[in-house]
């Protein structure tokens, strides 16, 4: 029987999720979908990226964004919400913290949505339903860009 020591270039990539230094980047979610933010949490931890914190809207998530900052290095926002949509939601952030690095998620159809939130501050977005591949190429590409 052979050991991974046989196979050293076998899973031998770093994890996405880890800087440079090895260490975790940390990231918001904010989604009114348990589904959704389960899913990205899922994705993203088997990358070595931290989720510090959830949020079900927009108003919960910015107040979250406030809390965690300086420690969150990206945000994924999503753009139909309840009490505060994504678009509010990136634009308070923006207000905030002007460096923040936000990644929206969007259902297909909202293109105008997502333009907007461009515009506004937003680094990219993610479309659903989630790819692991482009949610992993996306938030990689942001952080670092």
């Amino acid at each position: 029987m052979k050991a991974n020591a046989d196979f050293p270039t076998m899973n031998s990539k770093d994890p996405d999720g880890k800087n440079e230094l090895g260490i975790s980047y940390r990231v918001l979610l904010v989604d009114d979908s348990m589904f959704v933010r389960k899913q990205l949490n899922q994705i993203l931890t088997s990358e070595g990226f931290e989720i510090v914190g959830e949020a079900e809207n927009g108003l919960d998530g910015v107040e979250r964004f406030k809390e965690l900052h300086p420690a969150v290095d990206l945000v994924t926002m999503d753009i139909t919400m309840p009490k505060m949509d994504g678009i509010t939601a990136l634009e308070k952030i923006m207000e905030f913290d002007k460096d923040a690095k936000v990644i929206m998620v969007s259902a297909l159809g909202k293109e105008d949505l997502v333009k907007k939130a461009l515009i506004t501050g937003a680094k990219n977005y993610i479309v659903k339903p989630l790819a692991r591949k482009k949610v992993l190429e996306r938030l990689v590409q942001v952080l670092k860009g």
